[in-house]
């Protein structure tokens, strides 16, 4: 094709971007006027992916880790022939169009990954490339490559500022995850100016001493440049490859090119007609595209069906020549699991004694790992604390791509956005694991995966003060509730090897991420021959003992390992009031919440307003279940167990002190 058109290409998805965010009076312009050429060089003359089926298995994927250049993104889709239209791109950042202001993942079509906060999809890029590489290794055969493809991220010099991205590019380079290629939009400038006074390093050293191919700088605005970078880039094997691509910010505005306003703020109707006008464009049309152009880029249409058919040939004589390894595929894929997965995990369990939730969550794994080929996880440097290593698995590495226990390395941010990645992709249920108090690192990759919906597992051993001696910085407080608080995501904390069984269950159904919490503590064994089955976990709250058949005068609510705890104090507080009492495990306050209003009454009934929750962790928010409330609301000691438990008033002795005192 000619430079020509190519330009006409380009400053169609320029000013598609530019008039958007006028039209919205909100956006970030500069980077599409500047990194466009970069981007259209990867979609046109690279990029597998079809998009009539944005699903396809075998589809290159593309992230827009520097989320905030969004319009650009949607541009993109648009012209390629995705099921986005220009009125989508006229509402950019209005209720009820799929053109939000960063890219939400399942909002629109297309959008690999939600980023916006910066580095996440840097690292979640490695999660895909790693599920790509597994999934290669496990069912490719000679003449079969039927999961082969580019893990393509565009990044940002914000997303190279963000301590994710080293964490995750330290990993990537170890991996040796050649399939992994990011563009680098290299303008040097952000929100507060020139990024020398702030982030002055040599980009290039630093991701050759991670292992990486480092490619440029290059010219990014120039296509030839930018395509045989890449071409370069795939040719490597061994290495992930950052192609540093030197761009100007706002490139064709007279009054903003190379400055900080064009970053995040649109540039005026009367600097968006000059910036038309020198770059060669009707400053008087807005969202104009030149049919040429329309045409041209709608090819990606039919490519996308060839790439798709020529596969889907391929995946048929594979599947007669391998119908088990193919079956087994398709399931993973689908992500569903073969009939009979939960049946008798009890079984798993050693029965009648002591057993910390840690040790059955281990035990528990190791089983549906036997049983579901697709999970795939590992911690932060934790496995033999928090109980996650695959006993039968070997690691992934870049020697053996078949291994199913990953080592994050003591990472946790990029543990959880590597994760997530790993769960985008598709055929792979991924999780991690690290203690609790170290949640903190893993705010942002969990609040993501809450609001992309997508099936990551986080476990979080080491609960809470029952840490002892290891001290406040070890023993979680607050981290409970932040979980607790963030929508979508399902929270378990079980009191019990049986209820682990549930936990697992629980989150291997729900249609979304889970955090899947156990002590480190044993805790003692509930022998439920006398008490409720612990499959009311699936329910979210039980009642897990009642003194009699009567209504209960006052009840006892609790989770995790101070369930056993408040059990004695019920039966002693039954004893010496003579008043029925009713003890209630609450495992996960999102499905109890789930559960219908007759339910939720059954267990709490609201003329019942004696009630008492107990978990050594923050009391805040508990007051919606109790009157009083039984917690941690301090940071720990340094000191045994059992002294720290009795230090905060968490014993028997108290709960039946409280409970006595309600009663009167």
């Amino acid at each position: 094709m000619s430079g020509n058109l190519d330009e006409k290409c380009i400053n169609t998805l320029r000013f598609l971007a530019v008039d958007a965010i006028q039209k919205a009076s909100s956006g970030h312009p500069g980077t599409p006027l500047g990194a466009t050429p970069a981007v259209y060089t990867l979609w046109d003359r690279f990029l597998k992916h079809n998009p009539q089926n944005p699903q396809w298995p075998n589809r290159d994927r593309f992230i827009l880790s520097a989320g905030h250049a969004s319009a650009m993104l949607y541009a993109l889709l648009y012209m390629s022939g995705y099921n986005i239209n220009l009125d989508d791109l006229k509402n950019f950042r209005q209720k009820g169009y799929c053109t939000a202001g960063h890219p939400e993942y399942g909002h629109c079509i297309g959008v690999e990954a939600t980023t916006g906060p910066l580095g996440q999809g840097f690292a979640m890029g490695v999660g895909m490339a790693i599920a790509e590489s597994h999934l290669a290794e496990a069912y490719n055969r000679p003449d079969y490559n039927i999961i082969d493809h580019f893990i393509y991220v565009f990044c940002s010099d914000g997303d190279l500022m963000e301590g994710i991205s080293s964490e995750a590019a330290s990993l990537a380079g170890t991996l040796k995850l050649g399939k992994l290629i990011y563009l680098y939009d290299d303008n040097k400038i952000s929100i507060e100016g020139d990024t020398a006074s702030f982030f002055n390093e040599n980009v290039k050293q630093r991701f050759e001493a991670f292992n990486f191919q480092v490619i440029g700088p290059i010219d990014g605005m120039n296509v030839q440049e930018v395509q045989a970078s890449i071409k370069e880039a795939q040719q490597e094997k061994e290495k992930p490859s950052l192609i540093i691509c030197r761009t100007i910010i706002g490139y064709g505005s007279p009054n903003r090119a190379g400055k900080a306003q064009s970053h995040g703020e649109p540039l005026g109707e009367t600097e968006v007609a000059l910036t038309k006008k020198t770059l060669g464009w009707d400053e008087n049309k807005t969202f104009y595209v030149p049919p040429e152009a329309k045409d041209y880029m709608d090819q990606a249409i039919a490519r996308g069906l060839k790439y798709q058919k020529e596969w889907q040939e391929l995946f048929n004589k594979y599947q007669k020549d391998y119908p088990s390894q193919a079956k087994a595929l398709q399931e993973q894929l689908s992500g569903q699991y073969a009939a009979g997965w939960n049946d008798n995990l009890t079984n798993t369990l050693p029965a009648g004694r002591p057993l910390a939730t840690r040790e059955a969550s281990g035990l528990v794994l190791n089983e549906l790992a036997d049983r579901i080929n697709s999970i795939i996880g590992g911690s932060a440097d934790l496995g033999p604390s928090n109980k996650t290593k695959l006993e039968k698995q070997s690691y992934f590495s870049s020697t053996n791509r078949s291994g199913r226990n990953m080592q994050f390395g003591v990472r946790e941010q990029a543990m959880g956005a590597i994760t997530n990645g790993m769960a985008l992709h598709g055929g792979i249920t991924p999780y991690c694991a690290t203690f609790l108090a170290f949640y903190d690192y893993m705010r942002a990759p969990i609040r993501l995966a809450a609001l992309m919906g997508i099936k990551s597992i986080f476990i979080f051993s080491h609960d809470s003060i029952g840490m002892g001696e290891d001290g406040p910085t070890h023993q979680p407080v607050e981290q409970i509730l932040g979980l607790r608080s963030v929508p979508r995501l399902l929270t378990l904390r079980p009191c019990d090897s049986e209820e682990t069984v549930y936990a697992w269950q629980a989150a291997l159904s729900h249609n979304g991420p889970s955090a899947i919490i156990t002590t480190r503590q044993k805790v003692p064994y509930l022998d439920r021959s006398t008490l409720t089955t612990a499959e009311g976990l699936l329910k979210g709250a039980y009642t897990l003992w009642q003194s009699s058949v009567d209504n209960p005068q006052l009840i006892l609510i609790s989770s995790g390992s101070e369930v056993a705890l408040s059990l004695d104090a019920a039966r002693k507080t039954a004893e010496k009031s003579g008043k029925p009492i009713r003890l209630v495990s609450m495992p996960s306050w999102e499905l109890f919440e789930q559960q219908s209003m007759e339910y939720q009454e059954s267990i709490l009934p609201s003329s019942i307003t004696k009630r008492i929750s107990i978990e050594a962790a923050s009391t805040m928010s508990w007051q919606k279940y109790a009157a009083v409330n039984i917690g941690v609301d301090d940071f720990g000691i340094s000191a045994p167990a059992n002294e720290i438990y009795e230090y905060f008033g968490i014993t028997q002795e108290n709960i039946v002190i409280k409970a006595l005192e309600l009663l009167k």
